[in-house]
């Protein structure tokens, strides 16, 4: 299934669980490079690890805007992360892209990662950014546009969960998600 360009779907206004377990499978491109999603993280408003969890601020503004628009920023100042937007609109919630399966565009994806190994081109959501060329432009942007395609999986994978990485709060949720068995997940791997 192909979101439509002519808006956000009610896939998006899901509550954030749905939609990050949902996009595990998806295929993700960006200027028609990219691959298949296999692991996310979810952020609830509720969630001390969230950046929505203290309110609305310039950087995180998109985080509240529609649903099915991306939530992009800078991790510690180096790496990009682009999130996609859930829930109902002001309510700050987003799923983290944490890691994809490389599928179209790999030659750019290496030249941009300047690395060969597939397995490492986008295992963790700032090369992910990097390999797809995501930066702070992209950030608000909908899903449902160009530069994006995003195409839904049309059968349920099989998801494992576990504790999110890269955070200090909230630490013991069982928010990552990833595609069981993938070797293009980010480390540490998920645990069956």
């Amino acid at each position: 299934m192909t979101v439509p360009p002519t808006g956000t779907t009610a896939f998006f206004r899901q509550d954030v669980h749905t939609v990050a377990r949902g996009l595990i499978g998806a295929t993700f491109l960006v200027h028609g490079v990219g691959g298949v999603v296999v692991e996310t993280e979810a952020y609830a408003p509720e969630d001390p690890a969230s950046h929505s969890y203290r309110g609305r601020t310039m950087r995180n503004a998109a985080m509240f805007g529609p649903a099915g628009h991306l939530y992009v920023y800078r991790s510690y100042g180096i790496h990009w992360c682009a999130n996609v937007v859930c829930g109902n609109e002001g309510m700050g919630a987003a799923v983290l892209l944490r890691a994809l399966e490389p599928v179209r565009g790999i030659e750019e994806m290496r030249a941009r990662r300047g690395l060969d190994d597939l397995t490492l081109l986008c295992a963790g959501p700032g090369r992910l950014c990097q390999a797809l060329g995501i930066a702070g432009e992209h950030d608000g942007l909908a899903l449902c546009r160009r530069p994006f395609e995003l195409r839904l999986p049309t059968s349920l994978p099989e998801i494992t969960a576990g504790p999110r990485v890269g955070i200090t709060r909230a630490t013991e949720l069982p928010w990552r998600y990833a595609l069981r068995g993938s070797r293009f997940v980010s480390r540490p791997r998920p645990r069956a």
